[in-house]
């Protein structure tokens, strides 16, 4: 029997970003946009990540202007989305075991393919969450991980983490 069957398991894959770099001088957090770094190190991670996942059948993203703007470029740079949703459970302070759960809930659904557009310190502990054996990440802007998620055991399997800064020094 396929162990990726339906019947058998539920399984996702869930990417997890962190916005791109942010300028520092806002009216509020939530107003801050990304820096000229910020978009073209978002549009050098969609460039990336477009030859291993071009498509994602969901997309969540923070209402923080930072990370809309990080949906915008990584989506306008190759990179496909299915349906989008803004959640406000994904802004810095937000609930890692509730993102989760939600995710838990998205993978029960048959949704294959996540990606999930967030913030310092969220993202971290969302890997944490979602791959109890794993110690919170740290993010740099822009920088991406990669896990298969098991609904059914609930439980997920860190794959790699990815940032700017190591796709630059490898070429």
């Amino acid at each position: 029997m396929n162990p990726f069957s339906s019947q058998q398991r539920c399984f996702m894959h869930v990417y997890i970003m962190r916005h791109g770099d942010a300028a520092l001088e806002a009216a509020s957090d939530a107003q801050r946009p990304l820096t000229h770094c910020g978009i073209e190190e978002t549009q050098q991670m969609s460039r990336w990540l477009a030859g291993r996942q071009s498509h994602f059948d969901l997309t969540l993203v923070s209402p923080f202007l930072r990370a809309q703007q990080t949906f915008t470029s990584f989506s306008n740079n190759v990179v496909q989305s299915g349906r989008v949703e803004t959640l406000d459970m994904l802004t810095p302070a937000g609930d890692a075991q509730a993102v989760s759960d939600y995710l838990q809930g998205l993978a029960s659904e048959g949704v294959e393919a996540v990606m999930v557009i967030s913030h310092l310190p969220l993202v971290g502990y969302l890997v944490s969450a979602l791959c109890p054996e794993q110690c919170p990440l740290m993010f740099a802007t822009a920088g991406i991980a990669h896990i298969d998620y098991d609904a059914k055991a609930a439980r997920g399997t860190l794959c790699w983490q990815e940032s700017p800064s190591r796709l630059a020094a490898a070429m």
